[in-house]
């Protein structure tokens, strides 16, 4: 579809929603957003300018509701519900239609405020305001817990998942994707022999944490991103939202990086009435890093298959290292042995492969970024870094596969060739014909997953949290 085509179509929908539609302005994409699109839309009605947002599925593909995959239809219906009970929500306008021809999504009130989890806990603006934030998400989180899915209908819309369940769907996900990677497989093993006691099903959102929460020096005023909510464990969502990704460096705040758990506990308890066990928000945790892990991988995969094949979701699947090396940190600290940089191998040296590289990286960075705005001088970004990304693999991984063939030969008793020898491993792993506690096997798992986070996010805090820990 064309951009023609598109804003005409916006413009006839808008046009059904407001009776005194005068004319469309502008629509603006909006930089972020792999797994949905957002859009900022300007229009004009009884003669006064409005903005307001509109959030579809990638490409502009239509869903079908379905409990297993919920989706943007459900995401509209679970934020009426939950403004209805007191969670700050922007108003829902109207749900899109097949006859619409935009794809699945929603037309909603647009609301000021900073999404950007980084800005959140850098902005000066919100410095009052942050020390409370933690308090504030567990009354929120209690709200949204204490809706009962009976009532509103929720038991037909939504799926109930049990907590193994949840591990096996997700394990079976990352199976799909036919990629090795032997601490997803150890991660799931050491989550199905520790699953908490079940309690009676509640609404989970699924995907609460820094980043899809909106802020003003007021406090939140809107939880976004419901399209994967389901009926399970509520901890759920307190653990998702304390998982290190959703920290942005800011280590030593385990709540979004902005707070402590004890606040968001005691807001959740005056809610609620209900003292959760920190030791349940820990397996949570543990899970949340594993859940982002296979959700990364899921990018690539999109990205190879469509429909959204953009240079941002190639540039997410490697941040899979970061989750499984939080998995390492909370699960298998210890020393970590790091491999030396190396010479770039290149064909030539007029120029070399890596200098060809810096220059196509520094003219995205420096010549783009400035002479772009919004989502492509985002993009222009995501490309760069994934051409850092490339330059470190150049010097990192002759040395780091060489070491990792080593370990796997001695681990495994065999001879072969590193993915043979991965998917050796990984086999041995899923089948549990390997312990978790074999010789040799955590201290694999370790070096392996932290050298491959030196080359794909160096910056990222779980790499100085690995190799400040001892044996």
């Amino acid at each position: 579809m064309g951009s023609r085509e598109f804003e005409q179509n916006i413009a006839r929908v808008l046009r059904s929603c407001f009776n005194d539609f005068d004319a469309l302005h502008t629509v603006t994409r909006l930089s972020g957003g792999a797994s949905q699109e957002t859009y900022k839309i300007e229009f004009s009605k009884g003669g006064k300018g409005l903005t307001i947002a509109m959030r579809r599925a990638p490409g502009g593909e239509y869903e079908n509701p379905d409990p297993e995959r919920p989706g943007l239809i459900a995401e509209a219906r679970l934020m009426q519900i939950a403004r209805g009970v007191g969670v700050p929500e922007p108003e829902v306008y109207r749900v899109l239609t097949l006859e619409d021809d935009l794809g699945a999504g929603f037309i909603m009130e647009w609301l000021d405020g900073e999404t950007l989890g980084s800005k959140i806990l850098k902005s000066p603006e919100l410095e009052d305001i942050r020390p409370r934030l933690a308090r504030e998400c567990g009354q929120i989180l209690a709200r949204i817990h204490g809706i009962d899915p009976a009532e509103y209908g929720l038991t037909q819309m939504l799926s109930t998942v049990t907590t193994e369940a949840f591990i096996f769907k997700m394990w079976e996900q990352y199976k799909s994707y036919r990629s090795p990677q032997p601490m997803i497989d150890y991660t799931a093993r050491w989550l199905l022999t520790h699953i908490p006691p079940e309690g009676e099903p509640r609404l989970v959102h699924n995907d609460f944490r820094n980043g899809n929460l909106m802020v003003t020096p007021a406090g939140i005023n809107a939880v976004l991103d419901w399209e994967v909510a389901h009926l399970g464990d509520p901890v759920r969502d307190i653990g998702w939202i304390c998982t290190n990704s959703w920290r942005f460096g800011r280590t030593e705040k385990r709540v979004g990086g902005f707070g402590c758990l004890e606040d968001l506990l005691d807001g959740y308890e005056v809610e609620s009435g209900i003292r959760i066990d920190p030791e349940h928000v820990h397996f949570w945790e543990v899970f949340g890093s594993f859940w982002w892990a296979v959700g990364c991988l899921k990018m690539a995969d999109r990205w190879r298959n469509g429909p959204d094949s953009t240079v941002e979701r190639p540039g997410v699947a490697r941040r899979n290292s970061e989750c499984q090396a939080d998995c390492v940190n909370l699960l298998i600290p210890g020393a970590v042995e790091m491999v030396e940089e190396t010479e770039p191998v290149s064909s030539q040296d007029a120029p070399r492969i890596d200098e060809l590289l810096t220059s196509v990286r520094d003219f995205l960075r420096e010549d783009i970024r400035v002479a772009t705005q919004g989502r492509a001088n985002f993009m222009a970004l995501v490309a760069s870094n994934s051409l850092d990304i490339v330059l470190r693999e150049l010097r990192l991984s002759p040395q780091a596969l060489l070491a990792e063939t080593d370990r796997l030969r001695q681990l495994l008793g065999c001879e072969g060739e590193i993915m043979a020898l991965r998917w050796k491993l990984t086999q041995a792993l899923r089948d549990g014909d390997l312990s978790l506690d074999h010789p040799g096997l955590v201290a694999h798992l370790r070096t392996t997953v932290i050298n491959q986070l030196a080359i794909d996010q160096p910056r990222y805090s779980a790499l100085a949290t690995a190799l400040s820990n001892k044996d």
